[in-house]
């Protein structure tokens, strides 16, 4: 075996189109471009999306969608997990001094374990709460303050 013997394997290399190599070839003349207009001249490329000059379909369609900032701000806290707490008075401050809350949360609504009960009394001051667990902080012997 010598250099000069040395082929790749069949099908490995695939041969390109020669462009612009006489009437003969089926790609002379105007090497497949076409006659004139942008395609057909060297650096002839437009962005993505372009129209000719029309209005592009991302442009003409209406933005859709909407982001509400205040979805963020209000979070859910169980009553066994107030069940579980040392203080017996809640409000807004013990809930994040305790860190059961987000930075970004402003309102806390207090809502019921249909599971687990409340056996404790405790106070709840300042928080929304639902109609489920204040019935069942006052059955336990705790009340609700606005």
């Amino acid at each position: 075996m010598y250099l000069n013997e040395l082929k790749p394997a069949a099908g490995s290399n695939k041969t390109y189109k020669r462009l612009g190599r006489g009437i003969g070839s089926g790609k002379g003349k105007t090497a497949g471009k076409g006659h004139k207009g942008q395609k057909a001249r060297s650096g002839g490329i437009h962005k993505v999306g372009f129209e000719g000059g029309q209005m592009p379909l991302q442009r003409r369609l209406p933005k859709f969608g909407f982001h509400s900032m205040t979805a963020f701000s209000i979070q859910e806290i169980r009553l066994s997990q107030l069940a579980k707490m040392v203080a017996t008075e809640i409000d807004f401050d013990v809930l994040k001094r305790e860190k059961l809350l987000k930075y970004t949360t402003k309102q806390v609504k207090v809502i019921l374990d249909k599971n687990k009960k409340i056996e404790k009394a405790i106070i709840v001051k300042g928080l929304k709460i639902s109609a489920g667990a204040k019935a069942a902080i006052e059955s336990a012997g705790g009340r609700v303050e606005d």
